[in-house]
């Protein structure tokens, strides 16, 4: 009798290196590692520090068949105590020109070395490519829209005074399929240039030339959040599929293994799940503007005093580096004020937070992360976007979907205070609590055995990723 083992499918997962990126890939790695796969999930050699100095030097060990290696980011070392988020444009050059090579020679050596079986990773290993998209499928869109924005006249704004003299309202739904009713200033903010060589759309248009030259394409949403947009790319893509929200799949899969396993690059401070217990179901405001969010000290303060104002609990995360060209100062007063119902943190798990009974509202920078997360646990938001996809989810979010609120960007504090009282206490904060709960329902029914998103990562995993296996 034969003593073979058929060994376990072999998936590379490399994000781009940016927070956001790094928790939607390492959710879906969790959930093809609960599918029976060995995973090597790929950091950049700064973030991979940052990973084991925010979870413990020994955080990573133990795990036989889910591996962490690194890559230099070509980047030179940053200053300082290297826990900041690195600026944007210069990594993303980096990605452009110096990735290629160190991640060829891993996947050389991991081919080499080990003989368990399939590695997704790419075409010159003669491997199959999943092109994973961490935005909505209406961002993914959208990308591919730039040429004819550029043919159209529309971008680049002829100089930035377009940016405030109400052109972004101009309409471009009518000739983008799916995006009805979309505006100018709807789409990802990549699209506000004055230069038609801009990095950003170059760097986007490459992506947009390259993925149709995957395997298979996937996206962290459901059928059902983006039905307009999916049935435009579903006649772009013969493989393309929705497997999400991830958050709803994890909390319903069984995964006590994987709990310690984490993706966070700040420590998270989970004193802040104790103080909530002391709190009234639903009556928290959690506030968390992500990984990449800088605002100057003025808005903080308008935040800070309109979350005051309001009179409600709330639990806020300010990074060391939230606020531009320096350490943030909140008075005396401030903290007299708010002594008995808030509390700010650097960091925490924010699914454990939006799962806490006594969340009832997140003010929210609309990262499609904090998204989905927030839906999965039905929470309505206040949005305030600042970067990149979130103009559009804050789009949906609110208009779209109507489960949220939208801050003006030029943020005051009386206009903070009374939509957090709007949303906790008034008729349209309680008309939006009862429009998240049922999509968390209908995510719940998308991401177990039998629905949509929890078919399509099967047809995934046996039409693409095990093909050759």
């Amino acid at each position: 009798m034969s003593n073979f083992v058929k060994p376990k499918p072999h998936a590379v997962l490399i994000p781009a290196p940016f927070q956001g990126h790094i928790n939607a890939l390492f959710k879906l790695g969790k959930l093809l590692h609960l599918r029976g796969f060995h995973i090597t999930f790929v950091n950049t050699e700064y973030n991979h520090k940052r990973l084991l100095k925010s979870r413990g030097p020994n955080s990573l060990d133990g795990f036989s068949d889910f591996k962490f290696e690194t890559i230099p980011d070509g980047l030179t070392p940053m200053e300082g105590n290297g826990d900041a988020t690195q600026d944007i444009y210069p990594l993303v050059q980096s990605i452009m020109t110096n990735f290629l090579q160190p991640f060829d020679e891993l996947l050389t050596r991991l081919h080499q070395s080990a003989n368990d079986g399939l590695i997704d990773a790419v075409e010159e290993h003669a491997l199959p490519i999943l092109f994973f998209s961490p935005c909505n499928a209406s961002t993914f869109l959208c990308t591919f829209q730039f040429p004819t924005l550029i043919r159209k006249g529309l971008v680049p704004l002829k100089d930035e005074s377009y940016l405030t003299n109400g052109y972004l309202d101009n309409k471009v739904g009518d000739w983008i399929q799916g995006l009805q009713n979309f505006r100018l200033k709807d789409l990802p903010d990549f699209t506000r240039i004055t230069d038609p060589n801009d990095l950003m759309i170059k760097f986007i248009t490459e992506v947009a030339v390259r993925c149709h030259r995957a395997s298979s394409i996937v996206i962290n949403t459901s059928y059902e959040l983006e039905s307009d947009v999916m049935n435009a790319l579903y006649s772009m893509f013969p493989s393309i599929y929705t497997i999400g929200p991830f958050a709803s799949f994890l909390n319903q899969s069984p995964q006590n293994h994987l709990a310690s396993l984490n993706s966070n690059l700040w420590k998270e401070d989970t004193k802040c799940l104790e103080w909530l217990e002391s709190k009234e179901p639903r009556s928290v405001v959690y506030v968390n503007f992500g990984s990449i969010t800088v605002m100057s000290r003025e808005k903080l303060l308008e935040f800070a005093w309109g979350l005051a104002n309001s009179k409600n609990p709330f639990l806020w995360i300010i990074r060391p580096d939230l606020v531009i060209g320096g350490s943030v100062v909140l008075s005396s007063d401030f903290f007299k004020e708010v002594s008995d119902r808030g509390l700010i943190a650097s960091w925490c798990p924010q699914d454990k937070v939006l799962n806490h009974p006594s969340i009832g509202g997140f003010l929210t920078h609309c990262g499609w992360n904090s998204t989905t997360e927030s839906i999965c646990a039905g929470v309505p938001m206040l949005c305030w976007p600042f970067f990149g996809d979130q103009p559009t989810n804050c789009r949906f979010i609110c208009y779209e979907w109507e489960i949220g609120l939208e801050i003006n960007t030029n943020v005051k504090r009386d206009d903070v205070e009374k939509l957090v009282n709007e949303l906790m206490v008034g008729e349209k904060g309680n008309m939006m609590k009862q429009k998240v709960l049922e999509f968390k329902k209908k995510a719940e029914e998308n991401t177990r055995s039998g629905g949509f998103s929890y078919m399509n990562l099967d047809k995934v995993i046996k039409e693409v990723m095990l093909k050759q296996f």
